[in-house]
Order: C-alpha cells, then sequence, then structure tokens
C-alpha cells in the first residue's frame, strides 16, 4: 500500500510534445463528458491565483488548460528541465473561476497563491514539488492540491493534507438531482487556528514554516517534518513498544470490515511482532514493530501485497492507523470508530489532532488512512453534474462561501493516488483473465494486465484507453 501523495513521484516519460485534444470518452447518462469544477476565492488575500489541472489520461501524463484539452508531458532531460508553464488565471479574492476536467481523468488541481509552481520533467518522471524540503524550487510557494478521480462511474474529490496543511479549502459535488455534498471547510479562523495551536505543542512549533514577509506557508505533517530535521526521529518510539507491549498479556481482535463484523482475527505480542490467527487458531498476519517513520508514512513493515483473501493487509492497514490515532495499546478492538478516542496517547500525533478539530464537520486527510472510518475530506458522486473547489479564510474575514453545505456525508471512498480504502470482498474473486476493451467486468473480478493482476473495484465495462494502470479508481494493482 502506498501513501496517497506518492502518486507523482516517478512516472513515465512522455516523448510526444505537441497539443492533443482532449479524448473523447463515452459520456454516461449520469455525468457530462467534460466537468465544470468551480474554484472560488474566499482567503481574503489579494495575491493573484494560479490553477493547475494535472494527472493521467489514457496512459499519457499531462496537463488540462481551462477548456478541457490535454496535453501530454513533453519528454525531460537530467538533470531535471524546467516544465512548460501550463497555468490556468485562477479567481482573486472574492471571485470565482471555472476549469473543466475530460472524463477518465485522475490526478490533482493545484492551487498556488502570488508565485507559480516549478514543475520539473525527466526523461522517466515528473518531479512532484516537495516544499518540505529547504532547496526544492518550491519551497517559498504557497501551494495546496486537491486531489480527484472523474469517469464513467462518478467523481472522487478530496482535499489533503497528508504532507502538509497550506490553503485550507472545501471540495463539493452536485448531482443531477441538484443535491449538493461538501467537505474540507475550516471552522471561523481555521486557518489561524490550526498554525497557533501547532505553535503552543512544545517540539511541534518548528514544523509551521513561514516566509520572509510574514506569511505562513505551510505547516508540515510529522513525517514530512521529520525527513527535514525539523522534528525528532524517534518521536513515537516509546509508544510503540508500549503498544505492542500491551498485547503479550491480553487479546487484540482486529475487524477490519465494518459491515462484516463477524470477519475477526487475533493477535498477540510474541517478541517483537504482533502475530494474527483466525477463528480456528491458524496464523493468518503478522506485524512487526515499526519505526517511528513507518507509522507515519504507513509503510515499511506495513507493505503487503493485496491478494486474496486480504487478511494481512487489512490487519497491517488497521494496525499503523490505531498507532497513528494512538488507540493501539488501550483498545482490544481495533479499528476504534469513536474520534473521541482519538489522539490521547502518550506520543499523540497532534498535527491530525489540530487539524480535526478546526474542520467544521471534523473531516481531513490527517494521514494515508484517514478514510478508516469515514473520517477523510472527500466527496463523491455517481451522477456529477458540476463540482467546486472553495478556498477558505485565511482569517477571520474573507467573503462567505457561495456554495451550499454538503446534503449528505460522503459514503464511498475509493481515494484517488493509492489502494483503496473499502474492503475488498469476503470471498477470493475468480481467477484472472486478460484484459479486453469492451467487456463488462463486476466488483472483485481479476484480470491481468501486461503480466500484473488487478481486481475490479468498480462495475463498468472496458473502453479503449481505460486499461487497469490508467484507471486506479476502476482497478486495484494486486
Amino acid at each position: 500500500m502506498r501513501k496517497r501523495t506518492a502518486w507523482l513521484s516517478a512516472v513515465a516519460a512522455l516523448a510526444v510534445a505537441a497539443p492533443v485534444a482532449a479524448v473523447t470518452m463515452p459520456a454516461s447518462a449520469a455525468s457530462p463528458a467534460v466537468l465544470p469544477v468551480t474554484v472560488s476565492n474566499n482567503t481574503g488575500r489579494g495575491d493573484a491565483v494560479h490553477l493547475y489541472v494535472i494527472g493521467i489520461l489514457n496512459g499519457r501524463w499531462g496537463s488540462v488548460n481551462s477548456g478541457a484539452t490535454f496535453t501530454p508531458w513533453p519528454a525531460g532531460g537530467l538533470p531535471p528541465t524546467p516544465a512548460p508553464d501550463v497555468s490556468i488565471p485562477g479567481p482573486g479574492n472574492g471571485g470565482s473561476t471555472t476549469i473543466r476536467i475530460p472524463k477518465g481523468l485522475s490526478g490533482r488541481v493545484y492551487l498556488a497563491m502570488r508565485d507559480k509552481i516549478k514543475f520539473f520533467i525527466t526523461p522517466d518522471g515528473f518531479v512532484q514539488p516537495a516544499p518540505w524540503a529547504p532547496g526544492d524550487p518550491n519551497f517559498n510557494t504557497l501551494f495546496d492540491t486537491s486531489e480527484f478521480t472523474f469517469n464513467d462511474s462518478g467523481l472522487w474529490l478530496n482535499s489533503s493534507q497528508v504532507d502538509f496543511f497550506g490553503i485550507p479549502h472545501a471540495v463539493t459535488v452536485t448531482n443531477g438531482a441538484g443535491q449538493t455534498k461538501r467537505t474540507g471547510d475550516v471552522v471561523a479562523d481555521g486557518r489561524n487556528k490550526v498554525i497557533n495551536a501547532i505553535k503552543a505543542q512544545p517540539g511541534w512549533e518548528r514544523s509551521v514554516i513561514t516566509r520572509s514577509d510574514g506569511t505562513v506557508l505551510r505547516v508540515l505533517a510529522p513525517g514530512k517534518a521529520t525527513d527535514a530535521g525539523l522534528f525528532p526521529a524517534n518521536y513515537l518510539d516509546a509508544y510503540i513498544n508500549s503498544a505492542f507491549a500491551a498485547y503479550t498479556s491480553r487479546t487484540l481482535t482486529v475487524q477490519p470490515r465494518q459491515a462484516e463484523p463477524n470477519r475477526k482475527f487475533f493477535g498477540r505480542t510474541v517478541g517483537n511482532t504482533l502475530r494474527f490467527t483466525d477463528s480456528s487458531g491458524a496464523e493468518v498476519a503478522t506485524v512487526d514493530k515499526p519505526s517511528t517513520s513507518n507509522v507515519w508514512g504507513c509503510d515499511g513493515v506495513f507493505n503487503a501485497p493485496n491478494v486474496a483473501p486480504f487478511i494481512q493487509s487489512e490487519v497491517r492497514r488497521t494496525i499503523c492507523t490505531a498507532l497513528v490515532r494512538g488507540t493501539l495499546g488501550t483498545s482490544t478492538v481495533e479499528p476504534v470508530y469513536d474520534a473521541n478516542a482519538f489522539y490521547k496517547n502518550s506520543a499523540p500525533n497532534h498535527y491530525s489532532r489540530i487539524i480535526h478539530a478546526n474542520m467544521a464537520d471534523g473531516k481531513a486527510y490527517g494521514f494515508a488512512y484517514d478514510d478508516v472510518g469515514g473520517f477523510e475530506s472527500l466527496v463523491n458522486d455517481g451522477d456529477p453534474q458540476r463540482a467546486g473547489i472553495i478556498m477558505s479564510p485565511f482569517g477571520a474575514g474573507g467573503t462567505t462561501p457561495t456554495q451550499p453545505p454538503a446534503t449528505t456525508p460522503p459514503t464511498t471512498t475509493p481515494p484517488t493516488t493509492r489502494p483503496p480504502a473499502t474492503t475488498p470482498p469476503a470471498t477470493q474473486p475468480p481467477a484472472g483473465t486478460t484484459w479486453a476493451a469492451g467487456t463488462p467486468y463486476a466488483v472483485g473480478q481479476i484480470v491481468t494486465y501486461n503480466g500484473v493482476r488487478y481486481q475490479c473495484r468498480q462495475a463498468h465495462t472496458a473502453l479503449p484507453g481505460w486499461e487497469p494502470p490508467n484507471v486506479l479508481a476502476l482497478w486495484l494493482p494486486l
């Protein structure tokens, strides 16, 4: 499993430099071929806003202009060469700008204020901005991102604080019945409250990055602050030791699927490893004691192949989530779904705690698996007609958001940049066949493509250009 933000760090080279028209995808009855997304600026600041729509369409990485025309990235060089300027002029304070996303695109909308983002490309990749690193060309640029997937199954759009908290913004989707879902709004003066609360936590204040003109650019997530040398690398070590030791004499029950309460696995700590058995007593999963870095990234010892019956991956995902939220060690059943129990351990994740506490609906992507239990800031609809990104006030001022609040909370959570948060089927899917365009696929069905196995996440009929690696909203690599 990979964290949400890993998708742009290394991608295939694109040799096509000439613009190509937005690929025409067969439109479903549920949604338009091009989705309008209105970006509203309620920041209260006079900075120019620059927008970028970057993602993958039909296997090609590139950018989309304001008219929904997709242009692949040209080939880059070594050292990385500057990418073309693909910025779209954004709205001034109190205004709005509509961008358009073609169906079949999965990627990100970047929001930058005052300065443009500097993107770079290599012969075989696209260099993602890493603003936590002082030497990164975008270190002094105020920006943030929303992630999305738009296809015949609908729209998934989320804000993310997995790496940092910079420009808070709400996301919305409105369907054909006129119903709007909305999440991601901070409370009144929420940006300042997050910044000031982090500064007030001893040892966390260095993760607040301020530009020479006094503008707070971002608050770094603890993993990124550690990478930048601004946060202790052993912060969680004592807590992890205590949490694992708690299960040497009592059993931890993992119930990874809310809809299947009888799917249970039972863990005890043996040495430095949590060992899990099923109801028959057979060992089905193990989790070695992680480092602090493993927990922040939900990687390393938490990596596991997503193969049927999915026990190892589900158990490891659950344990990482419990360590980040601080419930492991005191709980006897995981996941814990009571938010009042989160972040009360001996080494709390104050970053995620404070961000959630300052969201109007309590939802955020404070870490990669914040979708466990439905705590993520994501909207989804199978019948999207329009969407919105609303940049929140930076202080108590700013203009009032112009779009209505959510009528219902999001209930489906297939992320755009990493393996899905939804649970896989309890029974083993059928054996794989070779993927083919024009074939109807059911949820759970296994196919192979270029020697890699994929599991269908959403029922659909395959289309040319929708090969499994191109539409991870539909296919899960196994």
